[in-house]
């Protein structure tokens, strides 16, 4: 019995491998070919200067067009309204960054969230990748773990914490809660990390 259970890892692992390492995500590769970053504050780039939001910074590092569909203010009980404007780009892949209005406003967490899985499971069904950007501010780990599940069970990419390392540094911060132009930098790189084998 011990023989073939190793055998099964053994088999498991050399397929991993083949794949280069990489975890199963739903709808990877895709014919597409749009990046959509969809979100609040933090995806529209509130704070920056010019062309130094996290996504204009990650066009710049992945070579392809990335289209900012941030709104600041935005929750994520809102976002799914916005949803008929991501699928109209045919995307590839959407970075999906919502939760932090929720939290400052003592909204719903659970609706929140559940609104978060609703965006997720039709990027997913419109034949793209999702990415679920978390925020990791202060008074947010609930939300990290449920993103994390989330992104675990729906077989979509997870990028832990954006603001951390961020929120706390006012020489990377262009007020009490958004980054600044080197701040940013910071965030799409974070992002970058983790989806650059995937592109």
């Amino acid at each position: 019995m011990k023989k073939a259970m190793l055998g099964v890892v053994i088999v498991a692992g050399f397929f991993y491998f083949l794949r280069g390492g990489k975890p199963t995500i739903k709808n990877y590769p895709n014919n597409n070919r749009a990046v959509v970053a969809f979100g609040d504050s933090l995806t529209a780039g509130y704070g920056a200067s010019a062309g130094n939001s996290y996504p204009d910074i990650l066009a710049q590092k992945i070579s392809r067009p990335v289209v900012n569909l941030g709104v600041s203010g935005d929750t994520a009980a809102n976002a799914p309204t916005r949803l008929p404007d991501v699928l109209a780009e045919q995307p590839y892949m959407v970075l999906i960054e919502f939760g932090a209005n929720d939290h400052m406003r003592q909204q719903s967490r659970t609706a929140a969230i559940n609104a978060v899985a609703q965006i997720v499971d039709e990027v997913q069904k419109a034949g793209a990748i999702a990415v679920i950007v978390d925020t990791g501010g202060p008074g947010m780990g609930e939300y990290t773990k449920a993103y994390k599940r989330m992104a675990k069970e729906k077989n979509a990419l997870f990028v832990p914490g954006i603001m951390k390392g961020i929120f706390f540094k006012p020489s990377l911060k262009s007020d009490q809660i958004h980054p600044n132009d080197k701040g940013y930098a910071k965030v799409a790189d974070k992002v970058h990390k983790v989806i650059k084998a995937y592109l």
